[in-house]
């Protein structure tokens, strides 16, 4: 189970494992979600469950309205919540804290790593590389300064972004990176489900560089 945490700037809930963690993931949301999304939750359990303290925590943007996309010129906000809650979870555990995100949460995971490094890795749950439909909209501009090795899970029905997209984009990134892709999965990864337990012994593993 877990319990609702808050601290200055953070709000979400907590996971505790059964035994005292030696590692911490944060975990936030997409654009049109929050963390109490069903995706959120069920990673979040299995992380707690492989003895990873986890935090799952709503972006400044959700903190400030119950509905409704971020603003794109507040990204930067959102960027500051995600330090926040890193923060949080390095006063909450003596090991190694991990950062990931679905969709727009994970990219913007992945833009505050490539600013602050610190994270041991990255959990990036369907990397949103460009709008639906738009492949000409690239959301890669960043990756060339990516140095946090990064964990991916993906569907081959995400209209974010192909295979075949997600293969080219991941050689942009100098740093370490993996992808687990899910067949039949679309952006929400609900057929995902089955391959939900491999990531953290996946992401725990990532060599850090």
């Amino acid at each position: 189970m877990w319990e609702a945490y808050q601290s200055e700037g953070v709000r979400g809930f907590l996971h505790r494992p059964d035994a005292p963690p030696a590692d911490a993931l944060i975990l936030t949301h997409g654009a049109g979600s929050n963390a109490a999304a069903p995706l959120l939750v069920a990673v979040a359990e299995a992380f707690a469950a492989a003895g990873f303290l986890v935090l799952r925590y709503d972006l400044p943007f959700r903190q400030s309205r119950a509905f409704g996309p971020p603003n794109p010129r507040l990204a930067e906000h959102d960027r500051e919540g995600i330090g926040q809650a890193f923060r949080a979870a390095q006063a909450l555990t003596q090991g190694r804290v991990f950062a990931g995100g679905h969709s727009y949460g994970g990219r913007q995971t992945a833009v505050w790593a490539s600013e602050h490094p610190g994270a041991a890795a990255l959990l990036l749950l369907s990397y949103p590389l460009h709008p639906p439909g738009k492949p000409d909209r690239p959301r890669t501009d960043f990756f060339p300064n990516w140095r946090t090795p990064a964990l991916f899970l993906h569907g081959s029905e995400d209209p974010f972004g192909s295979l075949e997209e997600m293969l080219d984009a991941l050689t942009l990134i100098p740093a370490r990176t993996e992808l687990l892709l899910s067949d039949g999965a679309s952006h929400d990864l609900k057929r995902a489900t089955k391959r939900l337990a491999e990531l953290p012994p996946r992401l725990a593993a990532m060599p850090t560089e």
